[in-house]
């Protein structure tokens, strides 16, 4: 056939944008969220949020996207979930099979929900199934929740969803971590996700978007700047939607990993879809050659000490472990490597020394007899 019409097919190279892998963690404290309900509720959240995702889908067939809830004490799968049916090996019309059809839900014996497969000619079947999914999914990680849970953990788990987003890319994007003839657990195929120019050998182009509502994240500091390392390593942006709360952390996360870090204020929040479409649609390759949004007071990093937890401007270092601490320790042990370690005179008042006084020479003095000149400032007349 090369011969015939003289081009050579072996060579042709697919033109199309390489695979993108999208992990949203959203933080879903209720505590944040019931502060919230009255500026931005969760449903109007999820709406906007549904939609970006629609997005990300449209701009490639080969893209992908997982949603990670960032919950109190734990942090768990919204999508991609466990198999939703029984697995089949028929294959439907249109070379889907049963388990990646739309779902709908009904109640089975034990109060919980089945979930069933149908088809809904108004809506895209890829767009319809990642809806019902997460919808699904979060409808059953609040009506898990007890008041008992609530009450023994009140902050979100920020650090274990970042794990969670980490082992999900590393999965993906790995060709050999399952034989070629078969799938995983979610319904999965690994794809090998080709490197981006300039993010170093080995690059993936995923990237990972924090939906993040709650504050205080300082007893998780260890933990999360642990995975931000591994993301840093990895050439793996990490943006940040505040929402609400004040940490200092995911602000350093976007400036660590190269993100994009937007707060919006009370008055902003009405545009939340324009953020999400305009900061964090482009992935890492398309922001090579646009000008992200950025943060324009500038990163605060300070750090919080391992002792209590404190956000702090001035503390003690351990020289052999990096570990920072508010205040100097009692028996002058490092509390994370149990290194002896010497304040010096750390605490001692200084001693003032009295300055001495400076002899000043007399006016008129005799000659200098060693030199043979007068002293400054003796003064001879002429005569008159």
């Amino acid at each position: 056939m090369n011969a015939v019409d003289g081009t050579d097919r072996s060579e042709r190279k697919d033109d199309a944008p390489s695979p993108s892998l999208l992990t949203i963690i959203l933080d879903t404290n209720p505590f944040a969220w019931s502060l919230l309900g009255t500026t931005l509720p969760l449903s109007k959240l999820l709406a906007n949020l549904l939609v970006f995702i629609n997005a990300h889908l449209a701009v490639g067939h080969a893209n992908r996207v997982a949603v990670v809830a960032s919950h109190t004490g734990r942090a768990e799968f919204l999508y991609p979930v466990p198999a939703l049916s029984k697995p089949t090996s028929t294959p439907t019309t249109n070379g889907y099979s049963d388990e990646n059809r739309d779902i709908d839900t009904d109640a089975d014996e034990g109060g919980g929900d089945i979930i069933h497969t149908s088809d809904d000619a108004n809506k895209y079947r890829p767009f319809a199934h990642v809806e019902k999914a997460l919808l699904h999914s979060l409808q059953d990680l609040i009506s898990t929740t007890t008041a008992k849970s609530l009450a023994n953990a009140t902050s979100t788990m920020i650090a274990g969803a970042l794990t969670l987003a980490l082992t999900h890319i590393s999965k993906t994007t790995t060709p050999t971590s399952l034989p070629s003839n078969t799938t995983d657990s979610n319904n999965f195929t690994p794809i090998p996700l080709e490197p981006t120019e300039g993010r170093g050998p080995g690059a993936a182009n995923a990237r990972i978007l924090v939906v993040s509502v709650s504050g205080d994240l300082a007893n998780q500091y260890i933990p999360i700047m642990n995975a931000l390392f591994a993301c840093q390593r990895l050439h793996i942006p990490v943006d940040i939607l505040k929402l609400a709360g004040d940490t200092v952390f995911l602000q350093q996360a976007a400036d660590l990993t190269g993100g994009v870090y937007i707060a919006p204020s009370d008055a902003q929040k009405g545009g939340l879809l324009q953020y999400l479409m305009m900061g964090f649609l482009p992935d890492a390759v398309a922001r090579n050659i646009l000008v992200s949004p950025g943060e324009g007071e500038g990163v605060d990093f300070r750090a919080a000490c391992f002792c209590h937890l404190r956000v702090v401007d001035i503390g003690f270092v351990c020289s052999i472990c990096l570990s920072i601490f508010c205040e100097p320790l009692q028996d002058e042990m490092c509390l994370t490597c149990g290194t002896q370690l010497k304040m010096a005179n750390y605490g001692m008042e200084p001693v003032v020394v009295p300055r001495r006084k400076k002899k000043k020479r007399k006016l008129g003095g005799p000659m200098d007899a060693d030199r043979g000149e007068e002293t400054p400032g003796s003064a001879v007349g002429t005569p008159g």
